[in-house]
C-alpha cells in the first residue's frame, strides 16, 4: 500500500470532498438563491433521500458553510442558509457548474473522438 493511502486524509481534502460531493454541491448552489426549509430544499435538489440530505447539511454546517436556524414553534420550523464562508464556496462550485454547462458540447466531442479511436 502507498504511504499516502495509509495516512489520514488532510483537512483541506476532506472539506473539498464535502463541498464537491454530489449533494453538497447541489445544496450549496440551491442555497445561493435563498434560505430553504428542509423539505423545500429536498424538492429543489430532487432525487436525494431525506437521510442523505440531512447528513450533507450537518456536514456542511459543521464545516461552517451552512447555518441551521431551528425555531421553537409548533410545528417546528428549521431553515437552512449559507454563511459568508458558505456563500464563497457556493459561488465557486456554481461557477464550475456553469462552466460545465457552457463546455458540455466540447466534452461530448472529446468523448466521441476518444471512443472512435478505440481507446
Amino acid at each position: 500500500m502507498d504511504m499516502a493511502e495509509s495516512e489520514p486524509m488532510c483537512p483541506e481534502r476532506l472539506v473539498l470532498e464535502h463541498i464537491t460531493s454530489r449533494w453538497g454541491t447541489l445544496a450549496l448552489i440551491a442555497l445561493l438563491e435563498r434560505p430553504y426549509r428542509f423539505s423545500e430544499l429536498r424538492r429543489e435538489i430532487g432525487r436525494v433521500s431525506e437521510k442523505m440530505l440531512a447528513q450533507t447539511l450537518r456536514t456542511l454546517e459543521r464545516d461552517g458553510l451552512v447555518h441551521r436556524d431551528a425555531r421553537p414553534v409548533i410545528p417546528p420550523r428549521v431553515d437552512y442558509s449559507l454563511t459568508g464562508l458558505g456563500r464563497e464556496a457556493a459561488e465557486q462550485v456554481r461557477d464550475l457548474a456553469l462552466w460545465t454547462e457552457r463546455r458540455m458540447a466540447a466534452v461530448e466531442r472529446a468523448r466521441e473522438a476518444y471512443d472512435a479511436a478505440g481507446a
